[in-house]
């Protein structure tokens, strides 16, 4: 069982304890219950705050450095690992010298928004909290739409984090957003996608005849499977897409390139994100 309180005054720094919560709840209820044991007690506030900049030369913050908020919906777990996946495969790169050191720059870029539009997110489910009439009407307007499909899966999305959006370029709906985990049918039988991601490497999948594509000069970093799909591509917040014929997918899992663009820019997108081709 989880139990939250407001307390009537705001000002203790310290970690609460089985004392402070048994306080609480005598002066809302009368009672404490007799509870006992706690697994785990806590302390939050409402203190919404953003790092300016993520990245400031070698000092890079992510997680709770870069962003605290109220817990409303268990969305900062989710964000701080993404930061930090994000962030991950592109400093090993530089570290690697397979990159240039302005890949990091695209951290920022990348996670920035993303933060704000949990902190956002965060603070308006924390005021529909307020107890006055005018919020409690709000409330039940918010109500009546979420009983809609559409603001429902679109709300939904954007807590779990699904529906996050980068801003590669236009071209195909799933350009910039989260590879769908599909099952793949290869050669060597049946496979996940996001089980080709586990060694952490960038992946080109090839959904069309095998041999349409020469990555040669990435091989040593990118591999390229050959694949069948037969199924829908259905998107959280935005539902059914056109199947792409390739997807160029990064080793957070996010899609850098989709086979409708020009064979031209497939090389682009291998060297922004992976490095320049390595010499004949």
């Amino acid at each position: 069982m989880r139990v939250v309180l407001t307390e009537q005054r705001l000002g203790p720094t310290s970690e609460p304890t089985l004392r402070d919560l048994s306080e609480a709840l005598i002066a809302v209820y009368g009672t404490d219950y007799r509870i006992h044991s706690p697994t785990w007690i806590s302390r939050f506030t409402d203190m919404t705050r953003q790092a300016a900049a993520y990245r400031e030369r070698r000092v890079l913050l992510a997680g709770d450095a870069a962003h605290v908020h109220p817990p409303v919906g268990g969305q900062g777990l989710n964000i701080g690992v993404q930061d930090a996946v994000n962030l991950g495969w592109k400093l090993a790169q530089v570290v690697k010298r397979i990159s240039p050191e302005s890949l990091l720059d695209t951290y920022h870029a990348e996670r920035h928004p993303v933060a704000a539009r949990v902190l956002r997110n965060t603070m308006a489910q924390i005021a529909l909290r307020r107890p006055d009439d005018r919020t409690k009407a709000l409330g039940d307007i918010i109500s009546e739409l979420l009983a809609m499909d559409e603001p429902r899966r679109r709300l939904a999305a954007t807590m779990s984090g699904l529906d996050i959006h980068y801003d590669l370029g236009e071209g195909h709906p799933l350009l910039g957003r989260r590879m769908l985990d599909l099952d793949l049918v290869t050669a060597d039988g049946p496979l996940r996608v996001f089980t080709l991601l586990h060694d952490a490497r960038p992946v080109l999948l090839n959904l069309d005849e095998p041999g349409g594509f020469d990555i040669i000069p990435w091989a040593d970093r990118v591999q390229l499977v050959d694949a069948k799909y037969v199924g829908t591509w259905e998107l959280p917040a935005l539902g059914p897409v056109t199947a792409p014929t390739a997807v160029l997918i990064r080793p957070d899992g996010y899609v850098a390139w989709v086979g409708d663009l020009p064979q031209l820019r497939l090389a682009d997108a291998l060297t922004t994100w992976f490095g320049p081709p390595a010499a004949a």
